[in-house]
């Protein structure tokens, strides 16, 4: 007998802004495993991209966490073999954009003295500070 899964608000957020970003309809995946077999660099990947893509689906932010969305080659093999014709490279690509838009800006505005912050040029602060889209 099939077991209905409920996903909290934070697991659908997380897949909503992975689709998003990708523009992939993630759950269309059927976890046949077509994109690990074809895949040339899973040999190093902590989990393969079928396991990327599940985790995805159900809005595990664990995923972050794995160094498969790193070793992505982009070589576009897993694609290529879908039957669904998802793309993981580019779910892969939006979990790299998430991870580094929640990176720490490296300049504190309030920290720069008012003098000096009038003197900078204002595309060098601009292009100081990561964008706000996360």
């Amino acid at each position: 007998m099939p077991k209905k899964l409920y996903l909290d608000k934070q697991s659908v957020d997380f897949y909503e802004k992975v689709k998003e970003i990708s523009g992939e309809t993630i759950t269309l995946c059927d976890q046949c495993g077509t994109c690990s077999g074809g895949c040339p660099v899973i040999e190093q990947m902590d989990i393969s991209p079928a396991q990327l893509m599940r985790m995805v689906m159900l809005g595990d932010k664990e995923v972050m966490d794995t160094k498969t969305m790193w070793l992505c080659a982009t070589c576009n093999t897993c694609t290529v073999r879908c039957p669904r014709e998802l793309d993981v490279s580019k779910v892969a690509e939006a979990l790299r954009q998430i991870r580094l838009r929640q990176s720490i800006d490296q300049v504190k505005i309030d920290e720069i003295p008012k003098d000096i912050l009038r003197e900078l040029p204002q595309i060098a602060v601009v292009g100081a500070f990561r964008r706000l889209t996360s």
